[in-house]
């Protein structure tokens, strides 16, 4: 009986051991381990991928990869009027059209490897301050070289060397229908790559007419890569590489201000011609035919003796321009301009704008049932309105030598001398006290606040203003670590850029 029970008593305990795994295995009691795991299928859907689509592939991702680091990201801070509405003036009498600071951002295309870089003029327009960030995190201050409102175009410099610059392409030689992408920082992300095709060409959105007194040049590529606030100044590139389009504006709605399906970019060849200008001059030298013109329509063309709707009629002749010392008569029909057919007035605009003052082109007219040349040499035109920046005068040295506050406006800080009573309230030997802060200034950026004392800059002691100006001079181009005290005796250091 005994031996009974004791082989009845294992046999129960094997029993258990065997029901508990079940139980434990069926209810997920115990956890598979890691490599056990299996998530997703073994293998892709598409195990062979046709050698077309990999090539097309490819190219996006090539061209990403080598133009990026040529697309830099623009800071800037400029000043701005207040715009009060007239109904609301009278309770306003003495803020109207005071100037405010602004912070904005756009992108630039590296073009030389010295520094220069392309971008739109309304980023740069009224630019108190320019900051370039490179596609390595570098950053560096820019000047402004010039600017054209007509264009859009403007032209900065950054103090660098063996800089990637862009490969500039041909922008006549584009076709509807072809892939684009398009390269920039729209709201502050940077390096995005969007891809799409060109829409259409020679597109006349009239964006800066009335800005500029209807001599904006009015020509843009239309594509469907997506462009949003920030992306302006960066590139619009081919599968080659090759920018073909400053990116400029948007459709919008209106009310989001973002992308709604079409951006436009102006045409490279426009924007080589307006940047060697300021590079070279600081401004634009601008040729021009002396001409007023209009579309040729159906009843036009059949009025003259035109066989279709092309070209564009000459309405009358600018007195003293280029073409009244011509055989150039209103009336006349231009059909080509150096041998390139012109339909439309913006087609022939963003040709001559190309062209400088001095230059030559031969013109095709159609006049009298006849085809017939004329060559013109483009002279410049007095209402052709041009923003250029000339350097800031350095401020003569000796001019503060004597002040107890001096305000550095590359800095974008004011200091003073302490007084006995502040030395004492801030439990300082020595220092120069910040009085003013400007928003958006490098001293701003750096969160370097109001009302703290600077005791040493590179770990020297400082003792006046006039000490301070000297250790700041001395490290133009370079930076400087600062001790900063606050009212409460809190210290800390910071590094400030000094810009040349």
């Amino acid at each position: 009986m005994q031996r009974k029970g004791i082989i009845g008593t294992i046999s129960l305990i094997v029993i258990g051991i065997v029901f508990g795994v079940v139980l434990v295995s069926g209810f997920g009691g115990i956890k598979p381990s890691y490599a056990d795991i299996q998530i997703g299928a073994d293998k892709p859907p598409v195990t062979n991928i046709d050698q077309q689509a990999e090539a097309f592939n490819n190219a996006f991702i090539n061209v990403a990869q080598k133009v990026t680091p040529s697309i830099v990201q623009i800071t800037v801070v400029s000043k701005v009027k207040n715009s009060i509405p007239d109904e609301f003036k009278w309770f306003f009498p003495f803020k109207d059209n005071i100037p405010k600071e602004e912070q904005g951002a756009g992108s630039g295309i590296i073009i030389s490897p010295d520094g220069y870089i392309l971008t739109n003029n309304h980023v740069v327009e009224n630019a108190e301050q320019v900051e370039v960030t490179l596609y390595d995190n570098r950053q560096f201050d820019a000047k402004v070289i010039g600017s054209d409102p007509l264009t859009d175009l403007g032209v900065i410099k950054i103090d660098a060397k063996d800089l990637p610059a862009a490969y500039l392409g041909d922008s006549d030689k584009i076709k509807v229908g072809q892939w684009v992408m398009a390269i920039g920082n729209p709201l502050s992300l940077t390096s995005t790559v969007t891809a799409g095709i060109i829409s259409a060409t020679d597109r006349q959105i009239r964006l800066n007419q009335r800005k500029t007194n209807n001599y904006a040049v009015d020509n843009y590529i239309q594509t469907d890569a997506a462009i949003n606030p920030g992306n302006s100044g960066g590139a619009l590139v081919d599968l080659n590489g090759a920018v073909i389009g400053i990116n400029s504006a948007i459709a919008t709605n209106g009310m989001t201000q973002s992308y709604i399906g079409y951006g436009f970019a102006i045409p490279i060849n426009i924007a080589k011609s307006v940047a060697h200008d300021l590079i070279a001059n600081g401004k634009i030298t601008r040729g021009y035919i002396g001409v007023s013109i209009s579309e040729v329509d159906a009843s036009t063309a059949k009025a003259v003796g035109l066989d279709e709707p092309k070209g564009v009629m000459i309405q009358e002749i600018v007195k003293g321009g280029a073409a009244s010392k011509e055989d150039i008569q209103a009336g006349d029909v231009i059909l080509k301009i150096d041998g390139k057919e012109v339909n439309q007035p913006n087609e022939l605009q963003a040709y001559v704008a190309t062209k400088r003052a001095g230059d030559k082109v031969v013109l095709t007219l159609f006049r009298n049932g006849k085809t017939i040349e004329r060559k013109v040499t483009l002279k410049s035109n007095d209402e052709n309105k041009v923003v250029t920046v000339s350097d800031k005068k350095d401020r003569n040295v000796d001019e503060d030598m004597n002040k107890s506050e001096i305000t550095f406006d590359d800095l974008g800080m004011t200091v003073k001398n302490l007084t006995s009573e502040e030395k004492s309230d801030f439990n300082v030997k020595s220092g120069v006290l910040i009085t003013d802060v400007k928003q958006f200034g490098k001293a701003y950026n750096q969160a370097i606040p109001e009302n703290t004392v600077i005791t040493h800059v590179d770990k020297k002691p400082v003792n006046s203003v006039n000490e301070f100006k000297k250790m700041i001079e001395d490290k133009k181009g370079g930076a400087v670590l600062l001790k900063i005290v606050d009212s409460n005796g809190n210290s800390r250091f910071v590094g400030l850029e000094i810009p040349k």
